[in-house]
């Protein structure tokens, strides 16, 4: 028997009849006999176009005030019969049942009744059986039948049956099928997760995926599964790469601490920070971050709190970067910023990011909630006899901040509102606060009364040691080592004032 089959007869059964109406004419055209119920009956008939109701195949009519409209076995033995199959093609004959050569069938919006806000019972009125069915069936028995079930393949369908006169390959439909399964997995994952209240069971279902450039490395395949346009209006430069939104990701959970804050600017380099600042206003906020390490800010992501201007527009286009992002820019910052071809410049809009946060590991998934404790002042316990004053009060909040979104282990000096240097990544406590002491100096700063923040306590006094010789004046540690008193009493005897928040900020 053919692979190749033309369509005869087609069921449409649509909840949005947006882009159906070219399809419709073009199946009249064809000669196609047409099947459809309710709505789209009545929007079939609105086009001059004859169309056999359902109940005048099954001799039942729509029941239950809708719920009940396709089920029947004259309708789903239409959609299933094995057209190879001699036992089907008699039973077919025997009870009468039409051949469904073309199924159309979306589903009820339950993802968009969810997040309207609604009640549970428009909720649940909203989970599709009728349509789920005919997906499942249609795409099941893709050998025979044609399925189509969303509107995003209304084009492709359109396409066949004008280029191939009503014929559809096998592999046009087994294509049909996979796209249909994919939206009847995505919809049932969907009701799942209104359900489920076990934390212990993970499913997820991303519609949309982007294909990259490539992943980490040129030899590596990447994608990237979300929806982009939700958070960013890209406004200008290249496609976005694997490690640019990597970064891009770093820079709006860094900036997200600092979004109450005057203006500030950040600039990262490989998921860390490598200057950032906050000022009065958001040029002189750039300038002080660039000064941070402007080695590093060659090539980086650049992230604002507040508008970008001219003047800031102009100062960051003297430097080399990937990316620029902000809520908003002045017209004419944008005209100075798109100078540079392939300079990629987002608006970043006001979006909730997920509460759980998922990455691969070994054969399977690693999940936890967000890190969503930001240390203000509230959270700090002075330990030590010196107080810190109310300017290295601030300091250690910046500081600490900036520590939350570095990669353990992780040390930050910070003065004045400005990030001074940081030790990233390190495999010893100590090697990050060397790292960070060295790289200070390497760029000029003064060390001397700012102040330290790490991402966990210290389990020895060495780490207080090496900051008071570099002259650090206050700390701020998460305590909780059982030898929390070796560098408390350091600090007493060396006039250091320490602060614990209670919370360890780990970043692996």
């Amino acid at each position: 028997m053919s692979t190749t089959k033309t369509i005869q007869s087609a069921l449409i059964s649509v909840f949005s009849k947006d882009g159906l109406e070219p399809i419709v004419r073009k199946l009249h055209e064809q000669n196609v006999t047409l099947y459809s119920t309710g709505g789209t009956e009545d929007f079939i008939k609105n086009l001059g176009i004859p169309v056999v109701p359902v109940e005048d195949i099954t001799s039942f009519p729509e029941i239950l005030g809708g719920r009940v409209k396709t089920l029947h076995p004259k309708i789903f033995g239409g959609i299933l019969n094995r057209q190879d199959n001699e036992s089907d093609v008699q039973q077919m004959k025997e009870f009468d049942i039409p051949q469904i050569d073309l199924v159309i069938v979306d589903l009820y919006p339950f993802e968009k009744t969810v997040a309207s806000g609604a009640s549970e019972q428009d909720i649940i009125e909203k989970i599709d059986i009728g349509g789920i069915s005919l997906i499942r069936a249609g795409a099941k028995n893709f050998k025979d039948t044609v399925i189509v079930a969303s509107v995003n393949e209304y084009r492709l369908l359109l396409d066949l049956i004008t280029e191939q006169n009503g014929a559809t390959t096998l592999e046009n439909r087994r294509l049909l099928a996979t796209k249909a399964f994919h939206v009847s997995s995505h919809y049932d994952g969907a009701i799942f997760n209104y359900f489920n209240t076990d934390e212990t069971i993970y499913k997820e279902s991303i519609a949309d995926g982007q294909v990259l450039r490539y992943g980490e490395n040129p030899h590596q395949k990447g994608f990237f599964f979300g929806d982009f346009d939700a958070m960013f209006k890209k406004v200008h430069g290249k496609e976005l790469s694997y490690n640019n939104l990597l970064d891009v990701d770093a820079a709006v959970n860094l900036i997200s601490e600092f979004k109450t804050d005057g203006p500030t600017f950040a600039i990262l380099k490989h998921n860390n920070a490598c200057g950032l600042a906050s000022r009065k206003t958001i040029s002189e906020a750039y300038l002080a971050a660039l000064a941070c390490d402007p080695t590093s800010a060659f090539g980086g992501v650049l992230i604002a709190n507040t508008k970008i201007d001219l003047a800031t527009a102009q100062e960051i286009n003297k430097l080399f970067c990937e990316v620029v992002i902000a809520p908003a820019y002045d017209d004419e910052a944008i005209t100075v910023l798109q100078e540079k071809k392939n300079r990629i410049i987002l608006v970043q809009n006001e979006v909730e990011l997920p509460s759980r946060q998922v990455r691969t590991c070994l054969n399977g998934l690693l999940i936890q909630d967000r890190n969503n404790i930001t240390d203000t002042k509230e959270h700090l316990k002075t330990v030590t006899i010196t107080e810190p004053t109310a300017s290295e009060i601030e300091d250690l909040i910046f500081a600490s901040k900036i520590c939350k979104n570095t990669k353990s282990n992780t040390i930050v000096f910070a003065k004045n509102g400005t990030l001074i240097s940081s030790g990233t990544g390190q495999t010893s406590r100590v090697d990050a606060l060397v790292q960070a002491v060295d790289k200070a100096k390497a760029f000029g700063f003064d060390l001397t009364g700012a102040s330290m923040a790490s991402d966990a306590f210290f389990p020895f006094p060495d780490c207080v040691e090496l900051a008071k010789k570099a002259g650090i004046t206050a700390v701020i540690q998460p305590g909780g080592s059982i030898k929390d008193e070796l560098s408390i009493n350091y600090c007493n005897e060396n006039n250091l004032a320490m602060v614990f928040t209670g919370t360890r900020h780990f970043k692996h």
